[in-house]
């Protein structure tokens, strides 16, 4: 079939000539199609049969551009060749943590997926000061399986290399390269930032200490091919509901440094903290959750370490440190250390990327909901003034972490002596 857009009038026709998905519903002449895509990529659809709205899917299309900056940005529709791919292989290694796929179109750059009606957008729901009792045991778990069972510590050297093969994604790759790395420390023409923190936005760009540290982080991301990574795990790409949580929106999927994703998930959650400055104005309730949030965050990160040690302790089956490797008096004690100073490795790594992607909110292309939902433009620049102080210390002083206490001991130290009157 030949590629076209899909639109509210067309989707279920394209629905009845699926024999893959005939069966998902007994009254295709009942469907109601709403078009509901807000993120910058994609075009998404909710199908469900209005007389019986358990029968229900989300279909997802690729748009042949960027869809936040329009037709004169075009990409290629080959990313959604790799969030199928990266689906596919999500649901192999964390089964019941992503959304489950029931049909694709190459052709058509589309994928057909559970439809997770009873879960919420993670962001929106932190603004709103849920709490999430299972989370940090489903992140976790999706985190440790998805990234060392694709990474050189469980896989070959041959299945790693025929693995990384199908996952090039050089378009969105380069976006991120691009809009995560250096244009939001440059001028660029698409960068947006709140006129209030600008001098602390220009601050950053003539600061040489910084984006040396910056370019040693995109050399890494560029060069350190460890494992698939999802490459967009924020809150955005998480839905979720008190019992239940599913991982979303792989299209940057690649072979990447695995602190990448622990990185984006931990700075998403104080991103949050931060932003609750404007959004909770009561400074007790503000406070608790605050505690809340910096504990999910000590949580993530203690969790992330204890399984991916007690995965890799128990699956060393790859060729970068094999069993008989460590056949020899004392080798048992030295896989213990080289497993405690890879993790090591990756908090500091994770303090890398994570600080850049607080200072790629602020200043570049791409904000989140978090913060510009703050309609008072002086609210918000509390926070993303708070948000470049703490990135710019995780980046530059990253070699110097030795535990997840000292992340949140520089978000503490920045933000003792808040004032919310202030820009």
């Amino acid at each position: 079939m030949t590629y076209r857009p899909l639109d509210e009038t067309t989707v279920v026709d394209y629905i009845a000539g699926r024999p893959a998905l005939v069966g998902i519903f007994s009254d295709l002449s009942r469907l109601s199609i709403r078009e509901v895509g807000d993120g910058n990529l994609n075009l998404v659809f909710i199908v469900e049969n209005a007389a019986n709205p358990n029968e229900s899917v989300v279909v997802k299309q690729a748009l042949p551009f960027l869809r936040v900056a329009g037709d004169s940005w075009p990409l290629t529709r080959e990313r959604m060749r790799y969030e199928i791919r990266a689906l596919l292989k999500h649901n192999e290694l964390a089964p019941g943590l992503v959304p489950a796929v029931y049909d694709y179109d190459e052709e058509m750059s589309l994928v057909v997926m559970e439809h997770l009606k009873h879960h919420e957008i993670m962001r929106r729901s932190l603004v709103a000061r849920q709490r999430f009792p299972r989370f940090v045991d489903h992140i976790t778990t999706f985190l440790v399986n998805s990234l060392f069972f694709t990474s050189d510590f469980y896989l070959t050297g041959p299945e790693k290399k025929l693995l990384a093969a199908q996952f090039v994604n050089e378009q969105l790759r380069k976006l991120q390269e691009d809009f995560v790395y250096t244009n939001p420390y440059k001028m660029s023409p698409e960068n947006r930032w709140n006129p209030l923190v600008d001098d602390a936005v220009q601050a950053v760009r003539r600061d040489a200490p910084l984006k040396m540290a910056i370019a040693e982080m995109k050399q890494a991301y560029m060069t350190h091919a460890e494992a698939l990574i999802h490459a967009d795990l924020h809150t955005g790409s998480i839905m979720l509901n008190a019992e239940d949580t599913r991982v979303i929106d792989p299209e940057f999927a690649f072979f990447g440094p695995i602190a990448y994703d622990v990185g984006a998930v931990l700075q998403n959650l104080i991103l949050n903290y931060l932003s609750h400055y404007a959004h909770t104005p009561d400074p007790v309730e503000r406070a608790e959750y605050q505690a809340y949030l910096l504990e999910m965050v000590r949580d993530i990160w203690i969790e992330f370490a204890r399984k991916f040690d007690a995965v890799w302790a128990a699956n060393n089956r790859g060729e970068l440190v094999p069993q008989s490797y460590w056949a020899f008096p004392g080798g048992d004690e030295a896989f213990v250390e080289y497993r405690s100073r890879t993790i090591r490795r990756l908090l500091r790594e994770t303090a890398g990327h994570g600080g850049v992607k607080f200072l790629r909110r602020v200043m570049g292309i791409v904000s989140v909901w978090d913060f510009t939902s703050i309609q008072d433009l002086r609210a918000r620049a509390v926070a993303e003034r708070l948000a470049i102080r703490i990135g710019r210390r995780w980046v530059m002083e990253r070699n110097s972490v030795n535990s997840i206490d000292d992340l949140i001991g520089i978000v503490q130290e920045e933000t003792a002596d808040v004032s919310i009157n202030e820009p």
